[in-house]
């Protein structure tokens, strides 16, 4: 087997893109996971077996894009179908299994209805990286999902519908034909995607939707989108069940969401939700799964989105949701608060500040942040939101944009004084995605370097990745803009590196820029 040399690479940033097999970018839905064996070079250690504190318990919340369960061999013969992981279910030659059945509705009035046109299914081709033989990339596979027209040739979809697409496609309703459409920006975070279509054909007689407000509690809600059961446009109604910052599964962040009661399964994800007066308020994107709990499905509301798309406007691209840069605690107990000095039940505790954030440079461990932008935080880390209702702190944080300056409130020592902080996104460590899709590596007499990422420790699996690893991935900061935690992933065997065969997932305790010439 050749080996990767580069004629010149530094190890710190380890941002090489050296690919001696050459591949296309491709990734797939987050519902739809892949676990690749490709045993011939993939030394694994034997990790600590008891690691179970450290262990990720299986996310309740599923993106909801439909892979067409495609299966693929990899070189140990074991088959390796596409699989909705969190749903612990396959799709194989069509046994579905629905969710909500009794809510799902026959289009009936709303069949010539104009604005269900404006709602396309979307068709991807994904190919997805290989973290831990990061020269390859896995067996491509398609899946479905749904968009809808906002005008100037733009769709809005889910982020993880077209996350790694070597191809997007998508069919207007009533249309047989497939128009190759192109991602101009994704937002992991809010999994929000915007694509286009150049073909004027697509276009013709389109008629974009409308956004509207944020609902109210038991407002009426229809989900339009296509789901798995079939091929046809698909209708669903329901209410609005609770509006509060939501996890969102695929961006592993925290934002305003939508609950409804609607059913929203596999192919619903991109799609839009409508009120009763035919404006969107929203776009389906994940669902809860658990025996303890039916019919909550999530809904992206039209604050993100308009948050995204102001985004993109303003930067050309999308810079994502910005972040204050501490760690909070509530002030809750009236103990503490007597000893931070804090007359009133209010305020949250300013326990760490992360090293890369703005906030470091302005605030302390043990100020009390008791207000942001003029509006009273309480004690449990919420602020007031519309009437008679509060939500979480953060949710002012998300109105911003990455270079605002949000002014705090604080009580340091006892007194109060008034602080700026410039917020921007924030820095991670070990990230959750990997900007471009396809994880840089470097190799040197057989030792495969690459960056710890959080896709890595998954197709890895926890357990062979070790407990210092995690710990670092799940309580570490990055001290600066661009720091990695380098791994040694494996050493491919071959002379030069006889007795080190057996090292895999090792920690690089520190590199230096290195020149290498042949």
């Amino acid at each position: 087997m050749s080996m990767a040399v580069a004629a010149s690479y530094s190890f710190f940033v380890l941002r090489s893109t050296v690919n001696p097999h050459g591949s296309a970018s491709g990734c797939p839905p987050c519902l739809a996971t892949r676990q690749s064996s490709i045993g011939v070079l993939a030394l694994k250690a034997t990790g600590p077996k008891e690691i179970r504190n450290l262990k990720r318990g299986p996310s309740p919340f599923h993106c909801n894009s439909n892979a067409d369960g495609i299966s693929a061999k990899g070189d140990t013969g074991r088959s390796q179908p596409t699989a909705f992981k969190s749903l612990g279910m396959e799709i194989r030659h069509k046994e579905f299994q629905f969710d909500s059945i009794d809510q799902q509705i026959e289009p009936g009035d709303l069949q010539d209805e104009a604005f269900l046109n404006a709602v396309v299914k979307v068709y991807c081709t994904h190919t997805a990286p290989n973290y831990s033989l990061p020269w390859h990339r896995q067996r491509q596979y398609t899946s479905t999902g749904s968009a809808f027209m906002i005008g100037e040739g733009k769709l809005l979809t889910s982020a993880h519908c077209v996350e790694h697409g070597t191809q997007v496609k998508v069919k207007r309703r009533g249309d047989d034909t497939k128009y190759v459409a192109k991602v101009l920006a994704r937002g992991v975070d809010c999994d929000i995607a915007l694509l286009s279509v150049e073909s004027g054909e697509f276009w013709k007689e389109a008629e974009p939707l409308h956004f509207g407000r944020l609902p109210h509690l038991k407002d009426a809600v229809t989900v339009v989108g296509y789901p798995l059961g079939g091929d046809t446009i698909s209708v669903t109604k329901g209410v609005v069940s609770r509006i509060e910052v939501t996890s969102y599964a695929h961006g592993s962040s925290d934002l305003l969401g939508i609950q409804i009661d609607a059913a929203i399964n596999p192919g619903n994800s991109g799609g839009p939700a409508f009120n009763d007066r035919r404006e969107c308020i929203g776009v389906a994107f994940q669902a809860y799964r658990s025996e303890e709990a039916e019919n909550i499905g999530y809904v992206i509301p039209t604050t993100v989105v308009s948050h995204f798309l102001k985004d993109y406007e303003r930067n050309g691209k999308y810079t994502g949701f910005p972040s204050l840069g501490v760690l909070l605690q509530k002030l809750e107990n009236p103990a503490l608060r007597e000893c931070l000095k804090v007359q009133s039940n209010e305020g949250v505790l300013v326990r760490r500040a992360e090293p890369t954030s703005d906030a470091n440079n302005v605030l302390k461990e043990g100020d009390v942040i008791v207000s942001f932008d003029n509006v009273h935080v309480g004690c449990e880390g919420t602020v007031p939101f519309r009437s008679n209702e509060r939500i979480a702190f953060c949710y002012l944080i998300s109105q911003k944009f990455a270079g605002d300056v949000a002014e705090l409130g604080i009580i340091r020592a006892g007194k109060f004084m008034q602080v700026q902080v410039v917020l921007n996104p924030r820095v991670h460590l070990v990230p959750r995605h990997i900007d471009g899709g396809q994880p840089s590596f470097f190799i040197i007499a057989g030792l495969v370097f690459t960056p710890l990422s959080e896709p890595l420790i998954e197709e890895e699996r926890e357990d062979s990745i070790g407990v210092k690893l995690l710990l670092k991935a799940r309580h570490s900061l990055a001290r600066f803009k661009g720091e990695q935690t380098v791994i040694l992933s494996q050493v491919l065997a071959n002379d030069v590196n006889i007795g080190y065969e057996s090292m895999a997932n090792w920690q690089v305790g520190f590199l230096s820029t290195l020149i290498i010439t042949c």
